[in-house]
């Protein structure tokens, strides 16, 4: 039988089960303490708690420790990780050191129902969504964790559409009781789920970025179904409701696809929905995936097409491509492995 892990719930959430089980209130802060605080997630190294509750808690619980199934490290530096969850699939997150920062990029779901077209994790459709353990989990299982300067939940998912597991392991990270984190060093990447996006503004503090890639509606309902349910002027129109300052940014990515997105009238487009946002527009080269019919424009065109939107008054930047070489692109990996795991003999692929 799976025991109910402890880890990722609050305070609050912690009291209700140990007071349940005849414990002392005050035995949650303690185990808040250690899982969030400390990195401690074995109960026998709980010392502060009694040897008979920390018995009991063994016997009743899991620890939620899953360390990475797979590490593959780049020629740049970059390190992916692989990630099984508890019902059998796997997720990704990346640790990208870039000098003295260092950031780690988390998901929130196994597969995706977005069905964005340039995007190899949509192809897996959707599984389920990740528990705020397994979310947690992959930064304080990451070897290098004491490293991290930055999160960005920009993986697997789409971090709105599964907004109570994603917002609670926003509170554990930046709330005083849990891990400390300023809400600067984190953002968010959604498609614009309007409801949810609303209530992110309204309970966190973080960053937030805008999955983009077209300012035409009919385009981007193209590339992007998210657009015919939440449409992308709806989303700017929310956006222009809040106070975005240094303390809180607003970024849209844009992944540039060339032929596609990247004319002088989606230059103009991209002017008109974000005139008076205070907001920035970062670049992204299109990673190649399997079958895909789209292409990366060359760093040239890039160039000019971050210069034009600069010109226009919107800062503009390219984001650097990073660990081609591994298989960037969100949901390669994890696609790979669960097609090795199910192969009709049985047998998975040497790695």
């Amino acid at each position: 039988m799976t025991k109910e892990t402890l880890f990722g719930q609050t305070p609050d959430q912690l009291a209700r089960t140990v007071t349940g089980l005849g414990m002392p209130r005050f035995t949650a802060r303690q185990l808040a303490e250690w899982f969030y605080k400390k990195g401690i997630r074995e109960f026998e190294r709980m010392t502060n708690i009694s040897a008979r509750n920390r018995a009991l808690l063994a016997e009743r619980f899991d620890q939620g420790v899953h360390l990475p199934a797979r590490e593959s490290i780049s020629a740049d530096g970059t390190r992916k990780y692989l990630f099984e969850t508890d019902r059998g699939r796997f997720v990704e997150s990346a640790y990208i050191p870039d000098g003295e920062r260092a950031t780690l990029c988390v998901s929130s779901q196994a597969g995706c129902r977005m069905g964005c077209r340039f995007c190899m994790t949509a192809r897996q459709g959707f599984q389920h969504h990740l528990s705020t353990a397994e979310i947690l989990n992959q930064i304080l299982s990451l070897p290098l964790r004491d490293r991290l300067t930055n999160l960005v939940y920009m993986g697997m998912g789409e971090p709105l559409d599964n907004p109570d597991q994603v917002l609670r392991s926003l509170e554990i990270l930046t709330a005083e009781w849990g891990m400390g984190w300023s809400p600067t060093r984190i953002t968010l990447s959604t498609a614009g789920i309007l409801p949810s996006l609303k209530r992110f503004l309204d309970e966190s503090r973080v960053h937030l970025a805008v999955s983009l890639h077209n300012p035409f509606a009919e385009e981007r309902a193209r590339i992007m179904p998210v657009e015919k349910m939440y449409p992308i002027e709806q989303v700017v129109e929310l956006l222009r409701r809040y106070d975005f300052s240094h303390q809180r940014r607003v970024s849209f990515e844009y992944i540039v696809m060339s032929g596609l997105n990247d004319s002088p009238a989606h230059i103009k487009g991209l002017t008109r929905l974000l005139a008076g946002l205070p907001c920035r527009i970062n670049l992204i080269r299109f990673h190649k995936i399997p079958e895909s019919p789209f292409f990366s424009p060359g760093q040239e065109a890039m160039e000019h097409f971050r210069d034009e939107l600069s010109r226009h008054g919107i800062i503009t930047t390219i984001r650097a491509s990073r660990s081609e070489d591994i298989q960037a692109a969100c949901g390669l990996l994890s696609t790979r492995e669960q097609l090795e795991r199910t192969r009709p003999d049985g047998q998975a692929e040497k790695k």
